[in-house]
């Protein structure tokens, strides 16, 4: 018995900026940096302690400003 993932579509193309809603950086805005629909992850560069750091996310964590 596998799980099934459903896919996630997001309105959200490289460039554009996002909100974390959910885990230990919710509330976080970062810059889209890539989109891995087959994984449904989102790379994002959060500014944090002074400086932009790279971070990845699930497409579920964020949304569109």
């Amino acid at each position: 018995m596998g799980v099934e993932r459903i896919p996630i579509m997001l309105n959200i193309e490289v460039g554009e900026h996002v909100r974390v809603i959910n885990g230990p950086l919710e509330n976080f805005t970062g810059r889209v940096e890539a989109l891995d629909a087959e994984r449904q992850k989102i790379k994002l560069t959060v500014s944090m302690f002074g400086r932009e750091t790279p971070v990845e996310l699930d497409f579920v964590q964020v949304q569109r400003l």
